[in-house]
């Protein structure tokens, strides 16, 4: 407990599980060394310990997976189902509710309508949601329906937003779909290279335009600005979870959303929001803004050896949430502004 006073509400948070029945191997530069099956020891660690927390305050009300859940590497030995079936029963152990969002490899392993077919569409699953969330899905793609982004209330006066940081991307899209050509035309605008996944080597932040990042369209970015509007008025706090970081001080820019200036630019202009969690960058990050705002970005449990862990428990207050964090995650105090 802060201060003696038990926290008003507690979540779980996870990153970048990318499971896979497949030895130890190697990233896509093969730079850095990954633990496939040890993933899925790490999650039966974080539900042991989400679960059995014996004070009701300070049990995880949900649990926030910040993508990245199973291993592209699942695909070619016909595996995702089964992959993604054990990560799901590990996550069983827990009974908190899971809200994931989709990175990279979800796109890997599936279509983006297997997906929302699928156990990782929390959002049509008990997510929640509000009124904005329901405005234009008529089942065009210009719409909202085919954008995975929701926003919920675990208590009063506190509203986390989901968002679809492939909503515009060349691996999250049909290719026949206008949102592909769209998501087509700006990384050739940036990346000359043949081998999309190759950062264009004209700048640090240039780099980010790569097949594995993707961004935000502008439907999405004016819903999210007109649920921050409705939590400005109503004096929620607002925490934004999304697999990209969006903030260049949070993260390798390499791993950064294309369009993250437009998205902080809206971020910025809304009292309500205190908090931006993200994955994607394994090795996590953190910066708090001019504005207050605090850019956390989560250490990936993909890269996390065998004698360590990777996950966080926070716990919420009226004036900050405290990160009590397990083996690469440090514990940190987050101030409201």
């Amino acid at each position: 407990m802060e201060d003696g006073a038990p926290p008003l509400f507690t979540f779980g948070v996870i990153a970048d599980i990318q499971y896979a029945d497949r030895d130890d191997g190697f990233n896509f530069h093969r730079t850095r060394k990954r633990f496939y099956r040890n993933s899925l020891r790490i999650l039966n660690n974080a539900s042991r310990c989400w679960e059995e927390e014996e004070e009701p305050e300070r049990r995880p009300a949900f649990i926030l997976q910040l993508g990245d859940v199973i291993d592209g590497l699942n695909r070619d030995h016909d595996a995702s189902d089964r992959a993604l079936q054990a990560v799901m029963d590990e996550f069983s152990g827990c009974s908190a509710q899971v809200h994931h969002v989709w990175g990279n490899h979800e796109f890997y392993n599936f279509s983006r309508g297997a997906l929302f077919q699928s156990a990782l569409n929390s959002r049509d699953r008990g997510g929640g949601g509000g009124e904005d969330e329901e405005k234009g899905r008529k089942g065009e793609e210009g719409s909202l329906e085919e954008v995975y982004s929701y926003h919920f209330s675990p208590h009063p006066k506190f509203r986390f937003v989901v968002l679809d940081a492939y909503d515009l991307s060349i691996i999250g899209r049909e290719k026949s779909s206008k949102k592909f050509k769209q998501s087509m035309k700006i990384i050739k605008q940036h990346n000359p290279n043949e081998e999309l996944n190759e950062p264009p080597a004209i700048s640090l932040l240039e780099s980010r335009f790569v097949k594995y990042n993707g961004g935000f369209s502008q439907d999405q970015l004016d819903w999210l600005d007109r649920v921050l509007v409705s939590a400005d008025e109503e004096e929620e706090k607002v925490t934004i979870v999304s697999h990209l970081p969006v903030h260049p001080y949070s993260t390798d820019p390499v791993c950064l959303a294309w369009n993250y200036d437009q998205i902080l630019s809206i971020l910025n202009s809304h009292k309500s929001v205190v908090c931006f969690m993200a994955g994607h960058d394994h090795d996590g990050g953190y910066h708090r803004d001019t504005h207050g705002i605090h850019h956390l970005t989560l250490e990936g449990v993909i890269e996390t050896p065998p004698f360590s862990d990777a996950f966080g428990t926070v716990y919420v207050y009226e004036d900050k949430m405290v990160l009590r964090g397990r083996g690469r995650i440090s514990d940190r105090v987050m101030m409201f502004r």
